[in-house]
């Protein structure tokens, strides 16, 4: 469906890639990963025809249809939501708009006619339900299809070009951070919409779980080429590691061996009885071949938020908070009480008010009614969610920017923090106007972690930072000493993160204290996974058959008293099953980890123990699910028997 040859791209003497060869197939959906100014944003615009390649060539059918999704192009504010999404499938569009034309002018009948027939050879009269269709997958509400696209915030109207991408009828989609400005549920429908997608598709992200869920194949840009991986992005991580490790481990083993004979020639290389064995030592070392590992793109920063000083035990109290938009109420009598120490995820659909509250607490606007407080000694770092309000002076560079948040440090320091932070050399003189997001988005949390707050207020951290900063964002805030509240919709950084969820639903907030794993098993329907609504409406349908009090008829009591003696036999097979279930997945994990497995193993092979790993997930959850309802069963019985 889509060929690469010998694809290569650089920019003066800084290669991004090159000697690049790839098959993509339809029906295979490919996660393009590597770090920010690797070039992936490059490719996709090389593959798109939007920038030439500095060698190499793309081949892609002369009759496929290509759907990209940029992030740097815009839509008409004065445009119908619905009218924007319909024209993605351009040959249906324009055959609609010229056939009402014609029908309005009374124009030629034969001309009308040739429209109709293309536009049910395209199944065009379902082109209006379809995108009606997609733009609520997208959380873009019915009542808001036919109002102008101006009625929409900025992060809705992506939604809405989005929408356009993925009704045109793509056999080719390319698709440029597709999850930014989506919540939960956006992206599981659109994890949902790729699964079932017939195309090639491939797929910038930096959301862990939206790779793993979608990804057939991983596309990997570093050592300045792309290479091809099978399976998501948890089997990607694996397999790369496994392969860079016996790379260093093949190249140590032939560094001993020249070291070895390099030792018997210094030894014995000026006896004579031992000089022909020297030489042919000798020789035998120019043999060897030596492979040069190419040094990895992939860069982490290093977050340390330190305090200057503990706050007080009680870190924020807010009480009564309400906020209105025109006619629009996005918050009514919210109220919160936080502690020294707790990690509060704020989670829950856009346009409920989430980052509208962060902004009351901080005082950055001003609440309709109600108010917030912070606690004795409560130093407040806050990152925005378009941080880039943070970075008011786009002339200043990263080093005047950085020095004016602490101007009694030495230049040593402010180099040295800019440094953990990926800001070396020339990079430290660049105008922050000119700054990538994931840079900027770096930039700040220096900015945050000199100033020394024991407060974090985060909106939406992780946008624009690559996989390796979001892996190390999460571990300094699990280091960190202080208070942490945030919004975010990526899966696994709450996860990681939270020992408290707040989710914000359309009836007011819902306060969970307890991780993230905690709060699906105790409510089973946040925004962070929709999946398991079935397994909440199981577990209630379950509660509901179970027997709820002592008194009853006769057959009752006996019906009990058999459900008891059957309970404790079926729950011990349960946990039989979860502990063979979790030593298969073990196992297979093991299997990847072996030195050679994938060399030595076929892809047939390889295939049935992704699907078979897969499969033992969502098998371990719901054994784990019955084994809880049987455990309370037994403990209700028992309370039973005991009255």
């Amino acid at each position: 469906m889509l060929g690469t040859s010998n694809l290569a791209k650089s920019f003066g003497d800084r290669t991004l890639f090159e000697g690049v060869s790839l098959k993509l197939n339809a029906g295979s959906r490919y996660g393009l990963v590597g770090a920010n100014g690797s070039g992936k944003t490059t490719f996709l615009k090389i593959v798109a025809g939007d920038e030439p390649a500095s060698d190499g060539s793309v081949s892609i059918p002369k009759d496929a249809r290509v759907g990209v999704l940029r992030q740097d192009r815009f839509l008409s504010d004065d445009q119908i939501i619905l009218d924007l999404a319909m024209m993605g499938d351009r040959v249906v569009w324009e055959a609609l708009v010229e056939s009402r034309r014609l029908a309005e002018d009374g124009g030629d009948a034969g001309r009308v006619a040739d429209l109709e027939d293309r536009i049910r050879a395209h199944d065009g009269y379902t082109l209006e339900a379809r995108a009606s269709a997609v733009l609520e997958g997208l959380g873009i509400p019915v009542e808001a299809h036919r109002r102008p696209l101006s009625t929409l915030s900025g992060g809705f109207k992506l939604r809405v070009l989005l929408a356009q991408v993925l009704l045109g009828g793509a056999d080719v989609l390319l698709l440029d951070e597709p999850t930014n400005h989506l919540d939960i549920l956006s992206i599981r429908w659109l994890e949902r919409f790729l699964a079932g997608y017939k195309g090639c598709a491939v797929v910038i992200s930096h959301d862990q779980r939206f790779l793993d869920n979608v990804a057939t194949h991983i596309l990997d840009v570093d050592y300045e080429t792309i290479t091809l991986y099978t399976g998501n992005y948890a089997a990607f991580v694996v397999e790369k590691r496994s392969i860079r490790e016996r790379k260093q481990a093949e190249i140590a083993r032939a560094e001993k061996i020249i070291a070895d004979k390099r030792a018997f020639v210094e030894r014995f290389g000026a006896k004579a009885t031992k000089a022909r064995q020297a030489q042919s030592r000798l020789k035998q070392i120019e043999k060897i071949e030596v492979e040069e590992l190419a040094d990895t793109s992939r860069r982490s920063p290093l977050f340390r938020f330190a305090i200057q000083r503990p706050s007080g035990r009680d870190v924020l109290e807010a009480k009564g908070i309400s906020k209105s938009y025109g006619a629009k109420q996005v918050l009514r009598d919210v109220s919160l009480s936080v502690r020294r120490g707790e990690r509060v995820a704020v989670i829950g659909p856009n346009g409920l008010g989430k980052s509208t509250l962060l902004k009351i607490l901080v005082g950055r606007l001003a609440a309709d009614a109600g108010g917030a407080s912070w606690g004795h000694e409560a130093r407040v770092g806050y990152f925005a969610q378009d941080h880039r309000e943070l970075l008011v002076d786009g002339s200043m560079t990263p080093l005047s920017f950085l020095w004016a948040a602490c101007p009694d440090e030495s230049p040593s320091y402010v180099r040295g923090q800019l440094g953990r932070a990926l800001f070396s050399g020339d990079d430290v003189e660049k105008s922050v106007g000119s700054l990538s997001g994931g840079e900027a988005a770096r930039l700040i949390f220096c900015r945050i972690i000199v100033e020394r707050p024991n407060v974090l207020v985060l909106d939406e951290p992780t946008n624009h930072l690559d996989l390796e900063a979001i892996q190390g964002l999460v571990e300094g805030l699990k280091a960190f000493e202080g208070t942490v509240l945030f919004v975010s919709h990526d899966r696994y950084f709450v996860s990681e993160l939270a020992t408290r969820i707040l989710e914000v639903t359309p009836s007011g907030p819902r306060d969970f204290p307890g991780t993230y794993e905690e709060y699906l098993a105790g409510c089973g329907d946040d925004h962070l996974d929709a999946d398991t609504v079935v397994l909440k409406a199981k577990r209630e349908h379950q509660k509901a058959a179970a027997p709820a009090e002592a008194g009853g008829s006769w057959e009752e009591q006996k019906r009990r008293r058999n459900r008891q003696k059957e309970l404790p036999a079926r729950r011990d097979k349960v946990l039989a099953s979860i502990e063979a279930a979790e030593a298969r997945k073990k196992a297979i994990q093991d299997l990847y980890c072996s030195d050679g497995f994938f060399e030595r193993t076929g892809q047939a092979e390889i295939a049935a123990l992704q699907a078979e790993d897969e499969a033992l997930g969502p098998r371990i959850d719901a054994l784990m699910a019955e084994w809880e309802q049987l455990e309370q069963e037994i403990a209700e019985l028992g309370a039973v028997q005991a009255q």
